[in-house]
């Protein structure tokens, strides 16, 4: 699919059918991550995929937004191994967690897959139930998988702010 067409046909499914994610697709969601940049390039994400029945139950008590997605990416960041920035008030995790996921939500688009991303849950919460070690912050939650019928976006999902409103030149 061409760039433009990902962008703006790419919205965040809220009801998902039980098709599994092939394979193949998968990976290329996975490696569009992979591909992301980082800060000094330190890769400082790791990406869970959660697709056994008895992890998808822990993310389904830590938030109410898994939708009926068959998979889930749990996304998150080595914070001992993030790029401090000028005036030590803040580093790369976030961000470049942020990236790796913009990337897999993109890719996802791309194949025909269906996302949605989560953040409505407890980050702490979730990292303990999952078992993922302590230096690891969770960012975000990624529903994958093909809408159900009559899924579709929101109905202010075309509203958008005239460029204008968004963007000024200095």
């Amino acid at each position: 699919m061409e760039f433009k067409q990902v962008v703006k046909a790419r919205y965040s499914c809220k009801k998902y059918g039980p098709r599994q994610v092939e394979p193949e697709k998968l990976n290329a969601i996975l490696e569009a991550g992979r591909l992301a940049p980082t800060a000094k390039n330190l890769q400082e994400q790791h990406v869970y995929v959660v697709q056994s029945a008895q992890a998808l139950a822990k993310v389904d008590a830590a938030t109410s937004c898994r939708y009926g997605a068959p998979t889930v990416l749990v996304v998150a960041f080595d914070r001992d191994n993030v790029f401090t920035y000028p005036g030590g008030k803040r580093d790369s995790g976030v961000e470049d967690a942020t990236i790796v996921a913009t990337h897999m939500i993109l890719a996802a688009a791309d194949e025909g897959v269906d996302s949605c991303w989560v953040n409505f849950f407890d980050p702490e919460q979730l990292a303990k139930a999952l078992g993922l070690p302590e230096n690891e912050e969770v960012l975000m939650v990624m529903d994958l998988g093909y809408a159900a019928e009559g899924a579709g976006p929101l109905p202010n999902h075309g509203s958008r702010k005239p460029l204008g409103g968004t963007v000024s030149w200095l």
